[in-house]
């Protein structure tokens, strides 16, 4: 399943994230990854999760970062849950193309049976209608 929290700069998205991660690491069985674009949650975040630079990958765009995602699911089928910070930092900023995003990692997400929680920095206003009003929250 994927959540996203939406919300412009400075609204909390990635204080929401790190007590969401950090709660997963307390509950989760198995492996917890954070993905985030540069290295500033390095003391915020559980050290039992695994952090990723996604910055040391070169990774940019929606098909790279849905690739990149894929090979953490096929990687190790102990993932239980992925947390992404600056999406669209990662992605670019075309909405109609999040949504196709979204939908093909939240089917990643249900084949895989990892829990997936985006931070979207835009108004919940500027995305498509076509996001599932039940995978955001605010």
């Amino acid at each position: 399943m994927i959540t996203l929290i939406i919300g412009n700069k400075g609204s909390g998205k990635t204080k929401r994230l790190i007590q969401l991660a950090n709660e997963a690491v307390e509950k989760s069985n198995g492996n917890v990854v954070v993905i985030e674009k540069g290295a500033k949650l390095t003391y915020d975040v559980s050290h039992k999760a695994r952090l990723i630079d996604i910055e040391q990958y070169n990774v940019s765009g929606f098909d790279a970062f849905y690739g990149f995602l894929s090979g953490i699911c096929a990687g190790n089928y102990d993932v239980t849950d992925i947390f992404v910070d600056s999406t669209l930092k990662i992605t670019g900023r075309d909405f109609e193309a999040l949504a196709d995003f979204v939908a093909k990692a939240n089917e990643l997400a249900s084949h895989s049976e990892v829990k997936i929680v985006m931070l979207i920095s835009a108004d919940a206003s500027e995305l498509p209608a076509r996001i599932d009003a039940d995978s955001v929250k605010i």
